[in-house]
């Protein structure tokens, strides 16, 4: 069996390479691209067809939410309104046109798998990755609009990935660095976790992704990736998925650290996952180790053959599916919730709408933290929509020369993502309002400070409905 046909490996440039050309006429199973990849619609199309032309069962795969994490609109910021919103919002049907109007661009361009939705319970505030790219905190609103998430994109001929099986709502890590650790006990689990994987399976998901986490309660031995239990007892068994398992990057450090992906890319197989996600800038040289660890790892009873053999299977009929579904019409584009209805789901103080109130200049400052990795460098809010701040602040900055910014009598309005988690823009918050009368705006995650308003999302159409509620 032919370990390329289990692989998905990332590259960077907006052209197909020579190397990844020759592996995919050699039945490379499919393709991961990335921000670094996209350019235009057209040369996306043009760069999807060259990796089809060379291997018509390639599964290209892309990471669009729909939301703050956007590869189509990386460069200028997502026009959707992100899942946080969508599930504050509350209305299955508005979730399920955002899908479907995901799924009919990506269909545009020649994407046959989105790599979404996350349907983690974000049960943790702290958590440093999931955050806005939940639906919520609650399993029964998280599974509604799960399965109304792969409904619509689905509609359209794209598949669906729900991610991080089993659950990477309760952690404080984020695994592209660590290995985060979720203690929840088997109840809790089966309780909060697990119930929007199960909607997602029986609205039909295509494929499931696999989450670098330990999980005691289920194994207590190895991350989810690489986790029989879990994997096979649990998804497969307990669960009765039967399509394609993704694997997240095998790059992250969750996965890869102190091992390399070579020896990731056996354990994940060895544990049931089906389509390895290997990075987002591989080259020839990793792929011919990956397939020798592989192929060793079969020839001394490391690997079995037949769970190889059962991967490849998977991942080519997935192939072979989208090889068919290509040729169809993808529908008509569905028009989607507008910044009217997305400002409707904004949390607003009291306070801060008597502000709001007064007949005065507005001045905004922007408080930058370190990008998510899975989010990326991208436009954000207010300023992916031209609003040029008066001072930004970032980790290292000065609070006091950021404070001076702000003209006497102005209201300061500072806008921010996951403000409680930064004790540096906790201290700059303070330090303006010592000055004067200011607005904290959270667009990430709120945890209970420093969010007088909070929007759930930093997509560009959160930004023009926050303008639309504190003008300019």
């Amino acid at each position: 069996m032919n370990p390329l046909a289990v692989l998905m490996p990332g590259f960077v440039g907006p052209t197909l390479p020579g190397w990844l050309e020759a592996r995919l006429r050699d039945g490379l199973g499919g393709v991961c691209l990335f921000g670094t990849n996209v350019e235009s619609p057209e040369q996306l199309r043009a760069l999807t067809d060259a990796i089809h032309a060379a291997n018509p069962r390639a599964i290209v795969s892309i990471d669009e939410e729909g939301g703050d994490v956007s590869r189509l609109y990386q460069r200028e910021g997502s026009p959707f309104p992100g899942n946080a919103i969508l599930g504050r919002l509350d209305d299955a049907a508005a979730t399920e046109a955002v899908a479907a109007r995901v799924g009919i661009e990506l269909r545009q361009v020649g994407v046959d798998l989105t790599l979404a939705p996350d349907v983690d319970v974000n049960s943790n505030p702290l958590n440093p990755v999931i955050g806005v790219r939940s639906f919520g905190a609650d399993p029964d609103l998280v599974s509604r609009h799960a399965a109304a998430w792969v409904r619509g994109v689905q509609s359209t001929g794209v598949s669906a990935c729900a991610k991080h099986f089993p659950g990477h709502g309760d952690t404080a890590q984020d695994s592209h660095l660590a290995l985060p650790l979720v203690d929840a006990g088997l109840e809790t689990m089966r309780a909060r976790e697990l119930p929007p994987f199960g909607a997602a399976i029986a609205a039909g998901c295509a494929t499931i992704m696999t989450s670098h986490i330990m999980v005691p309660a289920l194994d207590a031995e190895l991350p989810s990736t690489f986790s029989r239990p879990i994997l096979e007892g649990l998804l497969r068994d307990a669960m009765g998925f039967t399509g394609v398992v993704v694997t997240d990057a095998l790059d992250m450090a969750g996965a890869s650290a102190g091992r390399g992906i070579p020896a990731a890319a056996v354990l994940a197989l060895a544990g049931g996952s089906d389509l390895l996600c290997l990075g987002t800038a591989n080259n020839d040289a990793q792929l011919e180790q990956i397939c020798a660890a592989v192929e060793a790892a079969v020839a001394d009873g490391t690997l079995a053959a037949e769970r190889l053999a059962d991967a490849a299977r998977r991942c080519g009929a997935l192939g072979d599916h989208h090889a068919r579904v290509r040729r169809d019409d993808a529908g008509a584009i569905p028009s989607i919730v507008d910044a009217t209805a997305v400002r409707s789901t904004f949390s607003v103080a009291d306070h801060a709408r008597a502000l709001l109130a007064q007949d005065r200049p507005r001045v905004w400052l922007r408080l930058e933290p370190a990008a998510n990795i899975a989010v990326g460098a991208s436009p954000w809010g207010p300023f992916a929509r031209g609003v040029e701040p008066a001072a930004t602040l970032g980790p290292d900055g000065d609070t006091a020369s950021f404070a001076r910014a702000v003209p006497a009598g102005t209201l300061a309005i500072v806008v921010g993502k996951d403000n409680h988690r930064h004790p540096w823009a906790l201290a700059a918050l303070a330090a303006v309002r010592e000055r004067g009368d200011a607005v904290a705006v959270d667009m990430g995650w709120p945890g209970g400070q420093a969010a007088d308003i909070a929007t759930f999302g930093a997509s560009r159409l959160a930004g023009a409905a926050l303008l639309d509620l504190i003008g300019h």
